[in-house]
């Protein structure tokens, strides 16, 4: 027996879906549905919906749905999706689009550790110029309440030479420049545009 999903009007977002576009530079009408991004991709099993099922979402302007998914925080990015879509869509830059997009709207994610790793990873690029491993880890286990986790493998990773006692500075200037160039591309983008003057036409 078949069943009917009636579509509720209130709950289309044609202008998230114009921002989902423009920030991933993709037209997601370009997807047919052949869901070969969905059977290519790693961690489809674990998602909610699929990839190729997020992108149906965003065609039915049920963009606020996509948001709320655990789908765009556990994307791994791996372009897997993109490789195999016959359409090329890349479908990673949508997902990418849709992350920044439920930050933008104040989205709660369901996959927090994800976003507080995010955050976590970039504050120490900004602050060293690279990751330093050592705070990384304990910050994302202290934040996660995961006090104790890996904690029997930090001395063999130390013998071995992969876990350092103190942060690298060598890639702190190129990586400010970098952070700077965002900042002033974020502001570009977000700064109001002026409105088109309405000057008389002159024959």
């Amino acid at each position: 027996m078949s069943h009917k999903y009636v579509m509720d009007q209130t709950k289309l977002r044609p202008d998230l879906l114009e921002k989902v576009e423009a920030l991933s530079g993709q037209n997601v009408r370009d997807c047919y549905q052949c869901a070969k991004c969905s059977a290519g991709c790693p961690i489809a099993a674990d998602m909610d919906p699929p990839p190729n099922q997020v992108m149906r979402l965003l065609q039915l302007g049920l963009v606020d749905e996509a948001l709320r998914s655990r789908t765009i925080w556990l994307c791994a990015s791996c372009e897997t999706c993109t490789t195999r879509c016959p359409r090329e869509v890349d479908l990673a830059a949508v997902m990418d689009a849709l992350r920044n997009l439920a930050l933008q709207e104040g989205v709660r994610t369901p996959e927090r550790s994800v976003t507080f790793f995010n955050r976590t990873f970039l504050r120490l690029v900004k602050r060293y110029g690279r990751v330093f491993e050592g705070e990384l880890i304990g910050m994302f286990n202290v934040g996660t309440l995961n006090f104790f986790k890996d904690v029997t493998k930090a001395p063999k990773l130390f013998l071995k030479g992969r876990l350092k006692l103190w942060p690298s500075l060598k890639g702190r200037k190129t990586a400010n420049q970098v952070f700077k160039d965002v900042e002033r591309l974020h502001s570009v983008r977000t700064e109001p545009q002026p409105a088109p003057s309405e000057e008389p036409i002159k024959d």
